[in-house]
């Protein structure tokens, strides 16, 4: 049976800033068709605002529009389709936005998140079970990263629901969706931080301040935190860097090398976008290295090493897609790190919004003073 449900849609990207006038997001009626084979009906209950949402509206990611956005979120069960042994209905359940069909050569593999069906879905705004779910006035509305947080409702696969236990405060778990696993991966699955190692962290929001609280927990002794904005930098010696870089009176590259005896540091993350800054990171990085690019651009953007430090100093790059993880393994273990108490989120949640705010809630985010913003539902 079709519902309607109330869901943030971008008909245009783009748009000038700010956004709290030229109002890119708009929360409209919409229909949602019910969870056909191989997918769940979630109420969503927290969503968080994420610089990739951000990136959509600015123009930099272009999906088909008109599309419901958001990505991050943690809600309930509420109607399971066919063929689906898990979730179950009642339970309540963090979204992966890393669709994957279980099938092709990189999920069995255990590199799901670059699934070619689950990438081409998203490419396309569509489900990698077929389709889309959303209508307005009859016509198709795209799904965000197979996701659409904003959303009071959405269908999604099953296979992207992870099931979370209930005792959990829900406007944290919804950063168990992408900020979090993002993050925790790109540290202990793509780089594999050693023990006692230096790392900096280009770019400290939702994203650059949990690469700094993975890299502390796998026991990296030196941690360097660099951006632009102080109260970022404040957050980030908060939650375990020992130095910050203000890159806005420093060379943050000689400065990281500074800060590691001329060397620079074992692992360098980017975590802005800024193809800038992904120079800088690599070039921060000491020989025999490896250099994160986490960062979302444009298929355009282009960045240029030097080719003499890859192979001569054998510095290593690696990309990294929501920290290469393997959602139903590793998004439940990262969930016991934090109820042992191991991941703070104080620091991360700058504010909680209502659906019909995200406007305003994008200027902040855009302005950098604002980390992550969450959406509560109800």
């Amino acid at each position: 049976m079709t519902l309607t449900t109330r869901g943030a849609v971008v008909q245009k990207a783009g748009l000038p800033r700010p956004y709290s006038v030229s109002r890119p997001v708009a929360v409209m009626e919409l229909e949602l068709l019910p969870p056909q084979r191989g997918e769940v009906l979630v109420e969503v209950e927290a969503a968080g605002l994420c610089h990739s949402d951000l990136a959509l509206v600015e123009g930099v990611r272009r999906p088909p529009l008109p599309i419901v956005l958001g990505h991050e979120c943690a809600g309930r069960v509420v109607e399971v389709g066919e063929n689906v042994a898990s979730p179950r209905k009642g339970e309540r359940v963090v979204l992966s936005f890393a669709q994957s069909c279980g099938e092709c050569v990189y999920c069995l593999s255990g590199r799901p998140t670059i699934c070619d069906a689950g990438r081409a879905a998203n490419y396309e705004g569509k489900l990698v079970t077929g389709g889309t779910r959303f209508r307005l006035n009859g016509r198709e509305v795209h799904h965000h990263l197979g996701v659409s947080a904003f959303s009071e409702y959405i269908v999604v696969p099953s296979s992207s629901a992870i099931p979370v236990p209930f005792d959990l405060p829900v406007e944290k778990l919804a950063l168990f969706g992408c900020a979090i696993p993002t993050a925790f991966g790109a540290v202990m699955n793509v780089a594999h931080v050693n023990l006692g190692s230096s790392v900096a962290v280009f770019g400290c929001g939702g994203l650059g301040l949990n690469l700094i609280q993975a890299s502390k927990i796998v026991g990296a002794t030196q941690i360097i935190a660099v951006d632009i904005i102080e109260n970022k930098l404040e957050r980030a010696l908060k939650l375990g860097a020992t130095d910050v870089v203000d890159a806005s009176k420093k060379d943050p590259v000689a400065e990281v090398k500074k800060l590691t005896e001329g060397r620079g540091a074992d692992y360098c993350f980017e975590a802005t976008g800024d193809t800038r800054v992904m120079t800088q990171a690599f070039l921060a990085t000491r020989k025999g290295g490896t250099t994160v690019i986490l960062g979302v651009t444009s298929s355009e953007d282009r960045v240029e090493l030097p080719s003499w430090l890859i192979m001569g100093e054998e510095r290593r790059v690696l990309g990294s897609y929501m920290g290469s993880i393997v959602p139903r393994r590793d998004i439940p273990v990262i969930l016991n790190l934090f109820s042992q108490g191991r991941i703070r989120l104080e620091e991360v949640i700058t504010g909680e919004i209502r659906l019909d705010e995200l406007n305003e809630a994008l200027d902040r985010l855009a302005e950098g003073v604002a980390v992550r913003q969450i959406v509560r539902m109800k």
